[in-house]
């Protein structure tokens, strides 16, 4: 037991006095989506291949017990027409079918979300897109108005004519260089 006016007993007291979501015990809850996992897990194995046959072999046994057996250990008689087989095919009927029209729905939520996010992601990739675009018209401009090569070449060749003509003139002693 803990010293009245401890950390501890003041805890108790005071759920402020710690961070949320250390040391607490978090009371367990229970999911709203429970019902949505079942009905996506009985979906999911309704439609195997191993469940029709399990189905299958089921209902097979069952009529070859009622149809072949002593009338003794006949259980659904086929003189009643196996009543309480289609009671039973009938019962699982009629849980099947909304517990796989609500998986359904929640598939159709999961993929109208999953559609949204790819809209979005699609967006930024033209918007993406779009602006590199942008910036490579601005590279080419610029391009553009750089001195090639060969102008540079060109221009440095007409100085040194230039310097060359200004040198032979100023060693042929005439002084105005031009």
């Amino acid at each position: 037991m803990a010293a009245p006016g401890s950390r501890q007993q003041r805890r108790r007291i005071d759920p402020l006095e710690e961070p949320k979501g250390l040391g607490r015990r978090r009371q367990p809850r229970t999911s709203r989506d429970v019902m949505g996992r079942f009905s996506e897990g009985f979906a999911r194995a309704m439609g195997t291949s191993g469940f029709l046959i399990g189905l299958t072999v089921f209902v097979l046994a069952w009529l070859a017990w009622n149809a072949f057996a002593p009338k003794a250990a006949q259980f659904d008689p086929v003189s009643n027409g196996f009543a309480v087989m289609t009671l039973i095919l009938s019962l699982q009927a009629s849980y099947a079918a909304p517990l796989i029209l609500l998986a359904q729905n929640r598939q159709d939520d999961r993929d109208r979300v999953q559609v949204e996010q790819d809209r979005q992601q699609a967006q930024r990739n033209l918007d993406d897109t779009e602006y590199l675009a942008r910036e490579i018209v601005a590279l080419r401009l610029l391009v553009r108005d750089m001195a090639s090569k060969d102008f540079v070449r060109t221009e440095l060749r007409g100085l040194l004519e230039e310097l060359d003509k200004r040198e032979a003139d100023r060693a042929a002693g005439n002084p105005s260089g031009s």
